[in-house]
């Protein structure tokens, strides 16, 4: 991490006590609102900018004589004012998360309102030109606009772009004008609708823009269409629905118009999404993706950080930073999420406290992540307020960074930067830990715990399946080596996907390697490896059991001492292989069946069914 506290890299900045009694002021983004919007600054109630006092300013601005857009783009300028003065022109201390969830709350509301504002108003736009759009039994189709991540949350940042879906629950033809003519289908209508929905919350005017919009997460991304409706949507999830688009449903809701929410109406949505990102069981393979799609922004941040140091600061995409954190709830929260409804929440540090108290997590790390969380988007915060731009990488400027340290109650830059490491260290730490990477402190150099949980990791190199199916290591047990070698032409194993393959080598090679081992205490035995065989062989194509083997080196060998216990455990998995699921759980082997504690386990599941959503 660049730490612009290091010799020679800031220079001394003004007395803390002075230099910034006025700090909302000194956002140079407050200065151009305060200049430009004098007479209307009177116009958004004093206090917090409520849902309800954001209706009120927005039909005062169009009671001024602001059309619309106007309307929509001076409320957002008077709502940020408001804003930085709330967040920045009181003493910080560290319980000041109410203040940073007043401030998620009212951009969160801002959006909803904004485009409840354009719903309603490119509708009746269409309807003049097209008539509106009708199902099979002549009922109006309606468009929702789904709200990705921070929006779908609740937890949108103050200069952030909102990823939006556009669904509409029905395809049809619309009714046409009143002289007959204008009729088109219900696809056409709402792809009409989108631009106009566009043009009144993401184009660049004289007063700005209302929100910046990106349509990228959509099915097909920037080459699918501008709406899709709710059965395209369900055969998308069905055929070509990736495994990173699981993690960027998991908080989507609609948003907006609030008439289909409040009504209900949209909730058809969420009985699609819900089985895309929740699997019925345990689900790990979801691993790989998660480090596909992490990689793939580090080297992203790689690129952009190349001849720019500076920007190594970002607290958002840098390691250590915010999405290192969601990553890590939204991990647990996909492959548990199946099975403990109750994980099912969209706001990160709420996820965090049901991880905790689902056993997931240590409530210690959850808590340290959560303060971590909380520091690093008041941190983004103001890197936004400074100039209003999409941005979360720290500035430069000596000034600039020493009003963002002042705002959140430092008196020198240097314990600021110092503290922003020590979180961005521990969320790095928790992230890699989580994907089984290196995991090292960076400021002692201990390794920290690894990913195979105290059990030996597999020595040399890996070979690919097909050498060792035709010719196992001479030194491993006879009879293993046998059954494996009639799986050579197995029709199970030659449908098998690289990806399958790949992991299947890996279980051989571990399982082979724990026989001999010493480390292992001998307790695993060559009937434990061959029953092993013989209860993977049916669950072959059952990819999500490999992953979890794969990614819990902990489950992989409770299996392997189980199945040598006796012959009836492996019996009874053969029957029911969904039963290993319970071997992910850290205090299985040691905990005694407790009916009412169980009872109650199975309640606290069936209540949080009810609530999903």
């Amino acid at each position: 991490m660049q730490n612009p506290c290091s010799p020679g890299s800031f220079s001394q900045p003004p007395a803390f006590e002075t230099a910034w009694a006025d700090q909302p002021a000194c956002s140079r983004f407050v200065q151009r609102i305060r200049r430009r919007y004098t007479e209307q600054l009177s116009f958004l109630p004093a206090g917090p900018p409520t849902a309800s006092a954001m209706q009120n300013t927005l039909e005062a601005l169009l009671t001024s004589g602001l059309e619309t857009g106007a309307a929509l783009r001076v409320l957002r300028q008077l709502v940020m004012e408001r804003l930085v003065v709330l967040d920045c022109g009181t003493p910080f201390s560290e319980q000041a998360s109410p203040a940073l969830k007043l401030v998620m709350r009212a951009m969160t509301e801002l959006a909803e309102l904004a485009l409840d504002v354009a719903v309603r108003a490119s509708q009746n736009a269409m309807d003049a030109r097209f008539g509106r759009p009708q199902n099979a039994d002549n009922e109006r189709a309606e468009l929702w606009v789904v709200g990705m991540g921070k929006l779908g949350a609740r937890e949108l940042n103050v200069s952030s772009d909102i990823d939006l879906i556009y669904v509409y629950d029905h395809d049809g033809q619309t009714a046409g004008r009143t002289d007959g003519r204008g009729q088109i289908s219900n696809h056409e209508y709402f792809a009409h609708q989108v631009k106009a929905i566009y043009a009144l919350i993401g184009d660049t005017t004289e007063h700005g823009f209302v929100f910046r919009v990106d349509l990228a997460l959509r099915p097909n991304g920037n080459s699918g269409p501008a709406a899709i409706s709710l059965a395209a949507l369900e055969d998308y999830f069905q055929a070509q629905g990736r495994e990173w688009e699981r993690f960027a449903w998991l908080k989507s809701r609609v948003v907006a118009p609030l008439a289909s929410v409040h009504s209900g109406r949209a909730n058809a949505l969420r009985g699609s999404v819900l089985p895309f990102v929740f699997r019925r069981y345990l689900d790990y393979g979801v691993f790989d993706a998660l480090r596909s799609l992490h990689r793939q922004i580090r080297e992203h941040a790689a690129k952009r950080c190349a001849g720019h140091p500076e920007r190594a600061n970002d607290v958002k995409i840098s390691r250590g930073g915010i999405r290192e954190i969601e990553f890590t709830v939204q991990l647990l929260q996909v492959v548990r999420g199946g099975q403990f409804p109750e994980l099912r929440t969209r706001p990160t540090v709420d996820a965090l406290q049901r991880l905790a108290k689902a056993g997931l997590m240590p409530q210690d790390t959850a808590d340290a992540l959560a303060r971590a969380y909380d520091f690093l988007r008041n941190v983004e915060h103001r890197i936004q307020y400074l100039d209003d731009q999409q941005t979360h990488t720290l500035p430069t400027g000596d000034d600039d960074l020493a009003w963002i340290a002042a705002t959140l109650g430092y008196r020198t830059c240097c314990l600021f930067l110092a503290d922003l490491d020590t979180h961005r260290e521990l969320v790095a730490q928790e992230f890699d830990r989580l994907l089984g990477g290196k995991a090292d402190c960076k400021g002692c150099g201990k390794p920290m715990p690894g990913a195979h949980e105290g059990l030996p990791v597999i020595k040399g190199s890996l070979q690919g399946l097909e050498a060792l199916l035709e010719a196992p290591p001479a030194a491993w047990p006879a009879r293993f080596s046998a059954r494996l070698h009639a799986w050579r032409n197995h029709s199970k194993i030659t449908v098998l996907r690289d990806e399958s393959r790949a992991r299947l080598s890996q279980l051989v090679q571990r399982t082979a390697q724990w026989l001999a081992d010493d480390q292992a205490g001998g307790a695993i035995t060559e009937e434990a490896a061959l029953r092993f065989i013989d209860w993977l062989e049916p669950l072959l194509r059952r990819e999500s059991y490999l992953a979890l083997l794969i990614e819990r080196p902990t489950v992989h060998h409770r299996l392997l001492m189980l199945l040598g216990a006796a012959k009836w455990p492996a019996r009874y998995l053969l029957k029911h292989p969904g039963v290993i699921d319970e071997l992910a759980n850290n205090d299985m082997p040691s905990e005694r069946f407790d009916a009412p504690t169980f009872a109650a386990e199975l309640q606290l599941r069936l209540d949080s069914l009810s609530f999903t959503g």
